[in-house]
């Protein structure tokens, strides 16, 4: 007790001893009660939840992890904040995590692999307790580290059946496949593929449009646009300008986001072209706003956030010691068909 005190003089900290003694429990019960633990009366629970609200006891996560030799931290790795889809992700991993209390820790890429190796050089040094990350994308020394931390880890936005790696996600290969399946059936015989920041599952969707159309006899390396640019509304403005001046076959284009299909649809609007009927226009994602356009856009709707809540999931089960009933959760994607094609 006398350690407590003078803690508290200095440090000016409500400590778990006040709490505990507020509440007539022991230190260790009153711990016990605040991580949730089933093995606590509810009776005593309340009273140390009673305790912490009036004492405003704020619980010093530092000196939990070294107490029990466990870390708190959980850092995940997206290429964006920008990007709505990653936003998603994140905001379903913090809903799984925070009641349990974890800390998610945003770290952010910018789709560049050694600004994801420093960034996991910085996190693994503190020994979380677990790390997502975004893809199999990085460098040979980010996996060794990763491997070698013993931290565990699971991979999200795409799956694989590679034994060891655990992964949430869906085949961006498979989806672009289908975007592509769903423009010739509709009649498109000439349809251009737009890409920008050329990602690695940008790259993957642009391999199932080529499989689609090299099986109907129809790919054409010449109708596809590959911009090495941020994806924007305005690059998708100017993507669609580009292709209908030099490439005026084209009857249909396959925009590898949906912010570029947003800006290549505003595009044909103030040009005048004519959506569906001289080009059709298809996005990706369902972003925000996508099925408020004129017309309302085609899109592939990617479940974000039942792949945030999979992966944190998965995650936790690995935290906790336990083997996960499956390594890879694949949460698939829905073609939204809209009036745009």
């Amino acid at each position: 007790m006398i350690k407590t005190e003078t803690k508290r003089r200095s440090s000016g900290r409500i400590t778990l001893n006040e709490v505990a003694k507020a509440a007539g429990v022991s230190p260790i019960t009153a711990s016990r009660a605040l991580r949730g633990e089933r093995g606590v009366a509810q009776e005593l629970v309340e009273r140390v939840k009673a305790a912490v609200q009036q004492l405003g006891y704020v619980p010093d996560p530092a000196a939990r992890a070294l107490a029990s030799q466990r870390s708190v931290q959980v850092p995940v790795l997206v290429p964006l904040l920008s990007n709505a889809l990653f936003v998603d992700v994140l905001d379903a991993v913090h809903q799984v995590l925070f009641p349990l209390g974890y800390q998610a820790l945003i770290g952010v890429t910018h789709y560049d692999p050694m600004e994801e190796e420093q960034l996991l050089r910085t996190y693994l040094a503190h020994r979380p307790a677990g790390l997502l990350v975004t893809g199999f994308d990085r460098t040979e020394n980010a996996r060794q580290m990763i491997a070698a931390s013993g931290v565990p880890c699971v991979h999200l936005m795409e799956v694989t059946g590679a034994a060891g790696v655990y992964c949430a996600g869906f085949s961006q290969q498979e989806a672009g496949a289908a975007m592509a399946e769903h423009l010739l059936e509709r009649g498109y015989r000439h349809i251009a593929f737009a890409a920008a920041q050329l990602d690695p599952r940008t790259l993957q969707r642009a391999e199932g449009y080529r499989r689609t159309l090299r099986k109907a006899g129809l790919y054409d390396a010449r109708l596809e646009v590959l911009s090495p640019e941020p994806s924007s509304i305005r690059l998708g403005a100017a993507l669609l300008e580009e292709i209908m001046r030099t490439r005026p076959q084209v009857d249909a284009i396959f925009f590898c986001n949906d912010d570029l299909a947003q800006g290549g649809l505003l595009a044909a609007q103030r040009l005048g072209i004519a959506v569906p009927e001289r080009v059709a226009i298809a996005g990706f994602n369902d972003l925000a706003g996508s099925d408020q356009m004129v017309p309302p856009l085609t899109t592939v709707r990617t479940p974000r956030s039942a792949m945030g809540e999979a992966g944190a999931r998965m995650l936790l089960a690995l935290m906790q010691g336990q083997v996960p009933a499956t390594n890879s959760i694949d949460v698939g994607f829905e073609l939204t068909v809209r009036a745009s094609t």
